[in-house]
């Protein structure tokens, strides 16, 4: 009984830790782009790897003009999250359409990520959707 007992927690367990598993492609919300969601040591971080408009669109709207050649397939703009009780935060999100950067936080709703990003007390929270 004690060995089903565990055998059940266990299962339990590892359907929870995959539940929370954001890693992977998403697909933004509006179907523009898709970024990938990786582990880097023990934060998250995330680049585009399909842009709608083709990969040679520029970064031309980024504030340092340095970086305004670069193409936005393979730039990364999550960067820093990290885990925390309920969700990733205390990362930024960059927007290549504005060139602004956010402070942000994800977290999984289902089968979908939430992505939010924040400016002092307001907010706009984005669904992608698992690739």
């Amino acid at each position: 009984m004690k060995k089903v007992i565990i055998s059940l927690v266990l299962a339990m367990m590892s359907v929870v830790g995959y539940a929370q598993n954001v890693t992977g492609k998403w697909v933004t919300e509006g179907g523009d782009s898709q970024v990938e969601i990786y582990q880097s040591g023990d934060k998250l971080c995330g680049k585009i790897v399909w842009l709608k408009a083709g990969d040679g669109k520029l970064d031309s709207k980024n504030p340092d003009k340095s970086l305004q050649s670069r193409k936005l397939v393979g730039c990364n703009i999550l960067t820093g999250l990290k885990k925390g009780k309920e969700k990733w935060e205390g990362g930024k999100i960059y927007n290549p359409k504005n060139g602004k950067t956010y402070k942000c936080a994800i977290w999984l709703d289902g089968n979908n990520l939430k992505v939010r990003g924040y400016v002092g007390m307001f907010y706009e929270t984005q669904t992608w959707t698992r690739k």
